[in-house]
């Protein structure tokens, strides 16, 4: 009796360790992959807060501005504008400096200009599609002059297709490795039960009997890792909102649900293909490699 509850509990030990090290592969993926889809919407949060700054001649009504502005709104390509008149300005002004800057301007009439402050969707905010845009505006005899920062945009644009590339090559890495413990864990699993496939063909049991019951645990453990990994996710993003808070701004639910979907659906298929492909070794194997 002791040596079956024995046997009971080393056979429930492995398989939770199995259980684990698949959850926490799945784990890491998970995070690997919150990461790549966040990063794509940070990516995007920057480029989208790209813009320039339309600045207008002194002399120009303010429904020609409007105007104007409701063009740029009506473009693909623009994402926001925002109208700062005069005094607006003024007032950013003074706030920037901490104290109120028309009082060292005395009886002078304001000399800062209406403007026109333009956001772009993130696939538009490049160089080269900038200066287009600029280039059309400056046919507007309206406009003065248009500032943005040129370097910045092309400096911010570099760095996200470098990060991109590197996160790519990474994923790829990562899912290779992930694949290969998880094909490694189910595998030793399959080899301390060897014995047992091998006296199921000895009584006439079929390839897809024999089959069967593995590839239902292998997925069932999938799954159950799978949802460990889950929690495991859900418990450190629970934390990252706790102390960084500012991470709301690119934090999607579509994507998090995406991602803890995709871990239980990866951990299905991934245990159910591994046992299967551990499990052809020992149909075919002779009986000298049964001890190998």
């Amino acid at each position: 009796m002791s040596e079956k509850s024995s046997n009971r509990r080393r056979v429930a030990g492995s398989y939770f360790m199995s259980m684990m090290s698949i959850a926490l592969v799945l784990f890491l993926m998970g995070v690997f992959a919150l990461l790549m889809m966040h990063a794509h919407k940070l990516s995007n949060h920057l480029k989208e807060n790209i813009g320039f700054e339309v600045v207008m001649n002194s002399n120009v009504k303010e429904e020609n501005i409007l105007k104007l502005k409701a063009e740029l709104d009506a473009m693909p390509a623009v994402k926001s504008t925002e109208y700062i008149t005069k005094e607006e300005a003024i007032h950013r002004l003074s706030e920037d400096l901490g104290e109120d800057f028309l009082q060292w301007l005395g009886n002078e009439e304001n000399p800062l200009l209406p403007s026109i402050d333009v956001r772009f969707n993130a696939e538009w905010a490049n160089n080269d599609s900038i200066s287009v845009i600029q280039a059309q505006l400056m046919k507007n005899s309206a406009v003065k002059e248009i500032y943005y920062q040129k370097s910045l945009v092309g400096l911010i644009n570099q760095n996200v297709r470098r990060i991109g590339i590197a996160l790519m090559l990474a994923s790829l890495v990562l899912l290779f490795i992930s694949v290969t413990l998880i094909r490694n864990t189910i595998r030793l699993r399959i080899y301390s039960k060897r014995f047992l496939v091998r006296s199921m063909q000895l009584v006439g049991a079929t390839a897809s009997y024999i089959r069967s019951p593995f590839v239902r645990s292998g997925r069932l453990q999938g799954f159950f890792g799978a949802l460990l990994a889950d929690i495991f996710l859900a418990l450190l993003l629970y934390g990252l909102n706790r102390r960084l808070p500012e991470l709301a701004i690119v934090k999607d639910f579509t994507i998090i649900g995406v991602v803890f979907v995709g871990i239980i659906v990866l951990g299905i298929i991934l245990g159910g293909l591994s046992t299967r492909f551990a499990l052809r070794k020992y149909l075919h194997a002779d009986v000298d490699r049964l001890y190998a």
